[in-house]
């Protein structure tokens, strides 16, 4: 459970990164590694290579050195996700630059995107110097449309999809160079939105309060309760051994609907037999999610993904997504949460891989919840968990081109009230500054484990049962109430 859990992958590499040493991901699909970058042209970039820190490659002409190691998949192309690739020398000169034709066309100024719906993606452009007959926009090798001016419309394309486009001019004499790239996303895009803030609750240790007393205390509506596991195979239980109906858990929540509130129900978590790795494939994943909300009715479900056997297993990522796929197509009106460890910069190498495979195979996941603890924070936490926070937009915007604010709504942060296991210290104070942050930006979601530890015992230590830090009963859970 999250009270136990020890990110060592993740602060490995952190502290590599930290240190300016390159962290190469494992080989993915037992593809070969990638040699080193050369001073002669960089290779052309592949899809299912490791590429290490310092590598270059080059895409649609242009020349770009990789800034995280990581093993390459389809629609990881570099100017699409520049958290892994930057322009070498910057503004997108091509390296080495082609020689045009005499008399071709100068380079187009930078197409911008001036538009998008459900089925276009509208752009402009600088115009090139010397006679111009027209421009020709490219998506990958093939031209995507023809305009005679600096602007036109790429239509005939599909909601909410990511395109890439560069631009050349041409004349009798031949093209110019390929312009910058640029790309958009059209309108269509679903999931998104705000939830109600729902601290963690679990029945299974930490003397668990009664949810009333603490909805009642705290104004607090909503609790994310935790966790469903593998009672065998791929059957769910809370915990992996107590019964979906007619336990505790099942009391819990039906004292927290009789009450006015309802449930975000969680799947997973650091340790324990679960789900991912015991279902065969993604329909068998899906039929045990289905299980759970046929059981309780939720009005979320929480994919707490994490550790070597979840996060880190490239196998059972994507069995998991591919599940979420169609536990959203059956329940649409339920909301799909992914949860998952960060760096303090944001995603580390298998957050990214998520959510570009997220992108990549069409999930609708509704909202990216980081966990900002646990990450080597050290002692700005409010800092650290905004610069987390930040990287997971950078990443979204990456994967899907959405704009900050789609981004934004569609990002969580679940916290560590008080210490973490790290002895990372998490005031009410920091608390509320983050939940003050996590509002103005428009974010989705806003938990913290959990509210078994959301009373006082000054150094107390890290407990299941309190902060370890001086507070009131429930102060945490007041000020998310607060979201």
């Amino acid at each position: 459970m999250r009270s136990s859990r020890t990110l060592t992958a993740t602060l490995t590499a952190l502290a590599l990164s930290v240190t300016g040493l390159a962290v190469t991901a494992p080989v993915a699909y037992g593809q070969v590694t990638a040699g080193a970058s050369t001073a002669l042209a960089a290779p052309a970039w592949a899809a299912w290579t490791a590429y290490r820190t310092g590598d270059r490659v080059t895409y649609n002409g242009v020349e770009y050195e990789c800034i995280q190691g990581h093993t390459s998949l389809p629609g990881w192309e570099p100017p699409i996700v520049p958290a892994l690739w930057k322009v070498v020398g910057g503004g997108g000169t091509p390296s080495p630059s082609p020689t045009p034709p005499a008399g071709a066309p100068g380079r187009p100024g930078t197409p911008s995107v001036t538009g998008t719906t459900t089925n276009s993606i509208s752009l402009s452009w600088g115009a090139s110097s010397g006679t111009v007959t027209g421009y020709r926009v490219y998506e990958d090798a093939g031209v995507a449309g023809t305009a005679g001016g600096t602007s036109t419309t790429i239509s005939g394309l599909g909601a909410c999809t990511t395109h890439t486009y560069t631009v050349k001019a041409y004349n009798s004499n031949g093209e110019s160079v390929a312009s910058s790239a640029v790309t958009g996303t059209t309108s269509g895009c679903t999931g998104g939105g705000k939830l109600p803030g729902a601290p963690y609750f679990y029945t299974g240790w930490g003397n668990p309060p009664s949810p009333v007393t603490v909805m009642n205390a705290t104004g607090v509506k909503q609790f994310t309760m935790a966790f469903i596991l593998s009672s065998g195979g791929c059957n769910p239980a809370w915990d992996g051994q107590r019964p979906l109906l007619g336990g505790q858990d099942a009391a819990a929540i039906s004292q927290i609907k009789n009450a006015g509130g309802n449930v975000q129900i969680s799947f997973g978590g650091w340790s324990g037999n679960k789900l991912g790795p015991n279902c065969s494939t993604p329909a068998a994943f899906a039929d045990a999610v289905q299980k759970v909300i046929d059981a309780h009715r939720p009005a979320v479900v929480d994919f707490d993904i994490e550790n070597s056997d979840e996060f880190e297993n490239t196998t059972v990522q994507d069995r998991i997504l591919n599940a979420l796929k169609i536990v959203k197509q059956k329940n649409p009106s339920v909301k799909v949460v992914v949860t998952f460890g960060t760096a303090t910069t944001g995603p580390t190498y298998y957050g990214t891989r998520l959510i570009n495979q997220a992108k990549a195979l069409g999930v609708d996941i509704d909202n990216y919840t980081i966990m900002p603890f646990d990450f080597g924070g050290g002692a700005d936490m409010y800092g650290n968990t905004v610069n987390a926070a930040e990287g997971l937009k950078n990443a979204l915007k990456s994967a899907w081109g959405w704009p900050d604010a789609t981004a934004y709504a569609h990002m969580g942060i679940s916290g560590m009230n008080g210490l973490s296991d790290q002895y990372e210290l998490t005031s009410v104070d920091t608390w509320t500054r983050i939940r003050d942050y996590a509002k103005s930006k428009g974010l989705g979601r806003l938990a913290f484990w959990s509210v078994n530890r959301d009373r006082p015992c000054p150094n107390g230590g890290v407990a299941q049962n309190c902060s370890g830090i001086a507070q009131n009963d429930w102060d945490f859970t007041r000020v998310t109430a607060g979201f």
